[in-house]
C-alpha cells in the first residue's frame, strides 16, 4: 500500500482551524512548545521526513530535515513560523506530502518616541509647535493601539487638538498621536497601550511618557577631536558629555566593526582604553537616547600609529618603454610603507650614506598617480655613470616613538631585470596523496623579486585559502597534498622589491596520485540454493587509472583465479550458492598507489519480514481479566529471491524481563505482498513486549525483524468511523490517556494513578481504593484536594477534537465522589468555531459515598466539539474526586443506569 499521511497537533496550540475550504493553520504563542505528529499508513512502513519553508517563499524541501514522525520544537520563536511539510514515502507509488502553516503569536514591548516641528505662522506674531508621539510595536497578529492622556482615552471626535493616524508603509505596527498647536493642557502624561485582544493569552502592554515644557532631544559634546591619532601602548580617555535633553538621556559607547576592546572601561560617559593596540583602531560611537527627537551621536576615528611592509620599485624609462637600466635614459626609484595614518609618513632619500640633493636631474616627488597613495619617488633624469650607487629610503613618523623603516636599492651596471624558469625535470611533479610536495621556479636578475604563485586551471584558492602565495626563494611548499590540489600552478615575478615591469611567468604541473575508488563498497546478494551468481568489483577512479592487481578472498582465505586482461574491473563467479559457498567475498583492487576493497555478502538466507502497522484495532482487552491479545500481521520481503519459507520462529519477551516464549508458526502459502497473521494471547495489561520474527527456509534461519508491542487504548471516535461502545471506552490505562489534555488555563491538573502508584500518605476517608475493575493495576483519573489547593480551585481535562456528524451523542462515565468536603464535578461541551464556547451539560456536588457510580449525559453539538471534565475543590482536604471508563457513542443514552459489571 502506498504511503498516506495526516498531520495532527499535540502541543500547546491556541487555535487550530480545521476548515476544509481554507488552509490548515496552527496558532501558537512564542516560547511555547510546538508538537506536530505525522500519522502515516502504508506498507512497508513509510519513512517520515519533516521540512520547512519560510512563508510562501519556496516550496522546495530544504536540506535541514527531521526524520521522525513527531516534530517537536521547544520554546518556538517567531522566525520558526511558516509552512511545515510532512513527507512520507515507502517506495510504493508517489510519496504522501501534507502541510500545515504554523502561525507564531507574540507581542513585544512598545517603543514610544517624541518628535516636534516648529514653524512660523502669520508672519512673526507667534510660533506654532506641533508634537508627534510615535508608538511602535512588533506583534503578530497586528496590534490594536489605544492612546490615553492620563486616564482619559483620546480620539479625534472628543478633542480637535489631537490627530491619530497610521504612517504610510508601516504595515500596522505604528500609530502616531499628533498634538496640533501645543496647548497648556497638552503638557501631560501619555500612555500608548497595545493589544492583540488576548490571543493565546497574551496580555496587553503599555508605555508612558511625561510631556513637559522642558522636553527636549539629547545633545552631546566630545573632549577629543573627531580623528584621534595615538601611539601603541598609550592610555586613551574619550569624554562624552551631555549638553541637553529631557528626560535625561542614556549615553552608550559602541565600536565598529569589532566589539569593544577587553582592555576598555566605560564610566559615566567616559571611555578609557589602556595599553592601546593596533587592533583597537576603528570608529568609536557615543550615542545619547531619550526617545525625544533623533538620537545624538558623536564619532571618534581612533588611529593607532603603525608602519610595516617597506617595499621599493625600480621603474626604467617609461616614455621609451624600456625594461632595463640604460645610461642616457630616465630612471625612477620608488619607496612605500603601509602606515596609519598613511598621509603623515615622511620619506628621506640617501645616496651612498649622504642625503640626496635635489637638482634639475634629481627630482623627489610624492603621490605619483601610477603608484600606491603616499609613495615617495626619486627620479633620475638622463642617467649617468656617476649616478650609480646605493640608494637608501627611510620612512618616518617624525616626533612619534615609532621605529623608522628603511629599504635599500643598489643601482649599477649589474642591476638587470629578472628572468624566470623551471629547473630541468621539475616541470611536472608527481606525489602521493597525503605526502609533501615542493614546486620550484628559478629567478635570475638583480635584485631578485619575490615570486607570486597561483592556480591556472581552476578558479580555486591555494591550500592556505588565499588566491596567491608569495615566496622569496621561488619554492612553493605544500603539506599533506590532496587529489583536489592536482593541476597547473603559475609562478610569476612581483612588481615590487625589484623591477616595476611586466611580470615574467612559468608553469609547473602537479599530479597527485591516490588509491582507487571502487563500487560496490558493500553489497548483499541473496540467491536460492544451487543457483549461480557473478560478483564484479569496478574501479571508478584513481591515479593512475588502471588495475595493477586484483585479489579475491572468501571468508578471509585467498582464492586462486586465472589471469585476465587488464580491465577496470575484476569478476568472480560462484557456480552454486549453498551453505559451503555462502559467506563474505572480498575483492582488493590495487593501482600501485593504494588498495580499495569491494565486499559481497552472499547467502541463501531469507530477507526479513516487514511488520504491518496499519492493522485495525489490533488490541483486544477485557479489563476485568487484566489481559489483552494483539493481532500481529506482516508480509515477507522479497520471498522469491531465495528458497520457499517453511515457517517462522516467533520470540516474545516482556520488556524489563529476560524470559522469552518461543513459538513456531508454519507457513502453507507464500507470495510477495501476502498478509500473514498471528494472534498474541495472554499479554498483561498495560505491559509492553518485544517481538522477534525470523523466517526459516531449507538454508536455515533468515534475517530477523523486531518491534515493540505496546498496550494502547484507542484515541476514540476518530472522524472517519463510528466504532462500538466497547471499542470507544477510555480506561486511562495508557499514559497518553486517549488524547485527553490538561487545560493550561486552570488552577491545577488531574492525576493518573492506580492503587500501586498512589501516595501512601494520601488523605483517608476520601478517594477510591482502586479503579472500577477493582484490580490494583487499573488506572483512573482523580483530583487531589490537599494543600496547596484552596476552595474553588479548578482542574480541567479536555478531550480530543471530535469532528463527526450525528444528531445525538451520549457521554457515559463512572465517577467516585467520597469525602465530607467534596466540591463539584462538572461536564462541559466546547464547540470549536471562530472561538471556543464552553457549555455546562451536567453537574454533581457533595459526598456520594465510597463507591463508583455511572452517569449518562446526552449532548447534541451542532459541529466539531470537545468534552471537558471539570473538578472543583470543596471547602477542605477530604474532597478527592475521580473518574474512569469514559465512553462516547452516537445515539441516545440508555434510559436506566447500567451496573459497572454488566
Amino acid at each position: 500500500a502506498p504511503a498516506q499521511a495526516q498531520i495532527i497537533h499535540a502541543g500547546q496550540a491556541c487555535v487550530v482551524k480545521e476548515d476544509n475550504i481554507s488552509e490548515r493553520v496552527y496558532t501558537i504563542r512564542e516560547g511555547d512548545t510546538l508538537v506536530l505528529q505525522c500519522l502515516v499508513t502504508g506498507h512497508p512502513r513509510p519513512q517520515v521526513r519533516w521540512t520547512k519553508t519560510a512563508g510562501s517563499a519556496s516550496d522546495k524541501f530544504q536540506e535541514t530535515s527531521v526524520f521522525n514522525e513527531t516534530l517537536r520544537i521547544e520554546k518556538i520563536q517567531r522566525l520558526q513560523g511558516g509552512r511545515y511539510y510532512c513527507k512520507a514515502e515507502n517506495g510504493v507509488g508517489v510519496p504522501a506530502i501534507k502541510s500545515i502553516r504554523v502561525d507564531v503569536q507574540y507581542l513585544d514591548e512598545p517603543i514610544l518616541t517624541v518628535h516636534q516641528t516648529i514653524s512660523d505662522v502669520r508672519g512673526s506674531f507667534y510660533q506654532e509647535k506641533t508634537v508627534f508621539l510615535r508608538c511602535t510595536v512588533n506583534s503578530n497578529p497586528p496590534a490594536r493601539f489605544i492612546w490615553k492622556r492620563g486616564a482619559e482615552t483620546l480620539s479625534h471626535s472628543q478633542d480637535n487638538g489631537v490627530d491619530i493616524y497610521e504612517p504610510l508603509y508601516t504595515q500596522g505596527e505604528t500609530k502616531v498621536l499628533k498634538l496640533k498647536n501645543l496647548r497648556p493642557q497638552d503638557y501631560a502624561s501619555y500612555t500608548c497601550q497595545v493589544s492583540v485582544r488576548n490571543v493565546c493569552g497574551i496580555l496587553d502592554k503599555s508605555i508612558t511618557f511625561q510631556l513637559t515644557n522642558t522636553t527636549a532631544p539629547p545633545a552631546l559634546k566630545l573632549s577629543v577631536n573627531e580623528t584621534l591619532v595615538v601611539n601603541p601602548g598609550d592610555n586613551v580617555t574619550m569624554q562624552c558629555s551631555l549638553t541637553g535633553g529631557d528626560p535625561l538621556p542614556e549615553v552608550a559607547w559602541s565600536h565598529s566593526p569589532n566589539p569593544m576592546p577587553h582592555n576598555s572601561l566605560i564610566q559615566e560617559g567616559n571611555l578609557t582604553i589602556w595599553g592601546i593596540r593596533m587592533e583597537d583602531s576603528g570608529y568609536y560611537n557615543c550615542t545619547a537616547i531619550n526617545n525625544v527627537g533623533n538620537p545624538a551621536k558623536k564619532t571618534v576615528n581612533l588611529l593607532v600609529r603603525s608602519m610595516k611592509n617597506a617595499t621599493f620599485q625600480i621603474t626604467p624609462d617609461v616614455i621609451k618603454e624600456s625594461e632595463s637600466i640604460q645610461l642616457g635614459q630616465d630612471l625612477k626609484l620608488s619607496c612605500h610603507v603601509d602606515a596609519v595614518p598613511q598621509e603623515k609618513v615622511v620619506y628621506f632619500w640617501y645616496k651612498n650614506g649622504k642625503p640626496a640633493r635635489v637638482s634639475d636631474r634629481l627630482l623627489v616627488s610624492r603621490n605619483d598617480p601610477e603608484l600606491p597613495p603616499v609613495t615617495s619617488s626619486l627620479e633620475i633624469i638622463d642617467l649617468r655613470f656617476s649616478d650609480y650607487g646605493t640608494y637608501l629610503c627611510i620612512a618616518s613618523f617624525q616626533g612619534a616613538p615609532i621605529p623608522d623603516l628603511s629599504v635599500e636599492v643598489n643601482i649599477s651596471s649589474e642591476t638587470v631585470p629578472p628572468t624566470i624558469s623551471v629547473p630541468k625535470g621539475q616541470s611536472t611533479i608527481t606525489v602521493r596523496e597525503g605526502s609533501r610536495a615542493e614546486l620550484q621556479c628559478e629567478v635570475r636578475g638583480k635584485p631578485k623579486p619575490p615570486i607570486i604563485w597561483s592556480r591556472v586551471d581552476k578558479e580555486a584558492p591555494m591550500p592556505s585559502g588565499a588566491m596567491t602565495v608569495e615566496t622569496y626563494d621561488g619554492k612553493l611548499r605544500l603539506e599533506s597534498v590532496s587529489r583536489e590540489m592536482s593541476g597547473t600552478y603559475k609562478c610569476q615575478t612581483a612588481r615590487y622589491n625589484g623591477f616595476n615591469i611586466r611580470p615574467r611567468e612559468a608553469l609547473v604541473q602537479l599530479n597527485v596520485q591516490f588509491p582507487p575508488v571502487v563500487e560496490p563498497t558493500s553489497q548483499d546478494i541473496r540467491q536460492g540454493m544451487g543457483r549461480s551468481v557473478t560478483l564484479r568489483c569496478t574501479m571508478l577512479k584513481g591515479s593512475p587509472m588502471k588495475v595493477a592487481t586484483a585479489v579475491w578472498r572468501f571468508n578471509g582465505n585467498l582464492l586462486t583465479l586465472l589471469p585476465t586482461e587488464q580491465q577496470d574491473y575484476s569478476e568472480l563467479k560462484v557456480d552454486s550458492v549453498n551453505r559451503e559457498t555462502s559467506g563474505s567475498y572480498e575483492c582488493s583492487i590495487s593501482n600501485d598507489v593504494g588498495v580499495s576493497t569491494c565486499l559481497f555478502q552472499v547467502s541463501a538466507k531469507a530477507y526479513n519480514p516487514e511488520f504491518y502497522y496499519d492493522t485495525p484495532n489490533p488490541t483486544h482487552s477485557q479489563k476485568q481479566s487484566k489481559n489483552y491479545s494483539y493481532v500481529l500481521q506482516w508480509t515477507q520481503k522479497e520471498p522469491d529471491a531465495v528458497d520457499p519459507i517453511l515457517k517462522y520462529r516467533l520470540d516474545v519477551r516482556q520488556l524489563n524481563q529476560r524470559n522469552t516464549v518461543q513459538t513456531l508458526i508454519p507457513v502453507k502459502k507464500m507470495e510477495k505482498g501476502l498478509l500473514l497473521e498471528h494472534i498474541l494471547r495472554n499479554l498483561k495489561v498495560p505491559q509492553s513486549y518485544e517481538v522477534r520474527l525470523t523466517p526459516i527456509t531449507d538454508f536455515g534461519a533468515g534475517d530477523m525483524a523486531a518491534r515493540i508491542i505496546r498496550y494502547m487504548e484507542r484515541r476514540y471516535l476518530p472522524p472517519t468511523s463510528h466504532p462500538t461502545e466497547q471499542d470507544n471506552t477510555c480506561r486511562f490505562e495508557d499514559e497518553k490517556i486517549c488524547g485527553f489534555m490538561q487545560d493550561k488555563m486552570d488552577n491545577f491538573d488531574w492525576t493518573r494513578q492506580n492503587a500501586l502508584t498512589q501516595n501512601p500518605k494520601r488523605t483517608v476517608n476520601t478517594g477510591p481504593p482502586t479503579d472500577i475493575s477493582g484490580t490494583q493495576e487499573g488506572y483512573y483519573m482523580f483530583i487531589e484536594a490537599s494543600r496547596p489547593r484552596v476552595t474553588g480551585d479548578k482542574a480541567r481535562l479536555i478531550s480530543p477534537l471530535y469532528n463527526i456528524t450525528a444528531k445525538y451523542f451520549c457521554v457515559s462515565f463512572f465517577y467516585h465522589m467520597y469525602g465530607k468536603h467534596i466540591g463539584s464535578l462538572n461536564l462541559l461541551v466546547r464547540l470549536r468555531n471562530k472561538r471556543a464556547i464552553d457549555t455546562q451539560v451536567w453537574s454533581l456536588s457533595g459526598n456520594r459515598g465510597n463507591e463508583w457510580q455511572q452517569a449518562h449525559v446526552p449532548i447534541n453539538p451542532p459541529g466539531p466539539f470537545q468534552i471537558i471534565f471539570e473538578g472543583v475543590r470543596g471547602t477542605s482536604y477530604e474532597g478527592d474526586i475521580a473518574i474512569d471508563d469514559v465512553t462516547l457513542k452516537t445515539g441516545d443514552c440508555p434510559r436506566k443506569p447500567i451496573g459497572p459489571n454488566k
